[in-house]
């Protein structure tokens, strides 16, 4: 996961439609921590605060500890509603993390060593299927990212979740089937240059066509005329 972010925030006391508009009116954003087998506990937070850690692209990939009445809440964002017309957040949904407990997350991929597959430094092109990977992980032991070893790679070669080592603590959410990540696909360029060589030999052969038909044709008439005279 990303660094942790700290989010300042204070107890609500109400909860429904009513109080929360009041709150957005204050440059609030109601949201609340639940999970970890305690209460779900009601909070607002400051909106430019939070808008600012939305900004960072990285807000639903990071550990954010709740400053709450002295003490630090860590937990993980999980829903962020947004305004439909002026996207502002609405409300905000934090999971409570608690040691030795699980949760699942996206964790984005990272391929390494794409200089020592054959595939591409012929020119193929990584298609990637997923960037993320759902997974089921420890709360302690969560990975910023997993890399996948594409050495050896040829275009044509597909990689698959049963071919990843993840770390420990962590497992796929996905377990009925073995789903496809990335796979090595021939250049567009090739691709194309495939076409055309297949369309100039097309062409070649109708030319070469017409020009036979075309010698053949004094010959045919030479003999008709030939027919028409032995009559």
């Amino acid at each position: 996961m990303s660094d942790a972010l700290t989010l300042p925030a204070e107890a609500r006391e109400r909860a429904g439609k009513g109080a929360s508009r009041a709150l957005r009116r204050e440059g609030r954003v109601p949201a609340v921590i639940y999970g970890g087998k305690e209460e779900p506990t009601l909070i607002h937070v400051e909106a430019k605060e939070l808008v600012k850690q939305l900004d960072t692209g990285h807000f639903m990939n990071s550990i954010v500890e709740i400053e709450l009445g002295g003490k630090k809440i860590k937990t993980l964002p999980k829903d962020v509603s947004l305004h439909p017309v002026n996207d502002r957040p609405e409300h905000v949904d934090f999971f409570r993390m608690v040691k030795g407990g699980k949760i699942e997350v996206s964790v984005p991929v990272v391929f390494t060593n794409e200089e020592a597959s054959p595939g591409l430094k012929k020119g193929g092109v990584l298609n990637v299927v997923r960037h993320e990977l759902e997974l089921v992980c420890e709360n302690d032991k969560i990975p910023s990212e997993i890399e996948i070893d594409v050495t050896g790679k040829e275009v044509g070669d597909s990689i698959h979740i049963s071919e990843v080592t993840l770390p420990a603590g962590s497992e796929s959410a996905i377990t009925d089937r073995d789903f496809t990540i990335a796979t090595l696909v021939a250049p567009s360029a090739l691709k194309k240059s495939e076409t055309e060589e297949g369309e100039d030999q097309t062409g070649e052969d109708m030319e070469a066509g017409e020009t036979a038909a075309t010698e053949q044709g004094p010959d045919a008439d030479a003999a008709e005329e030939q027919e028409d005279k032995s009559e």
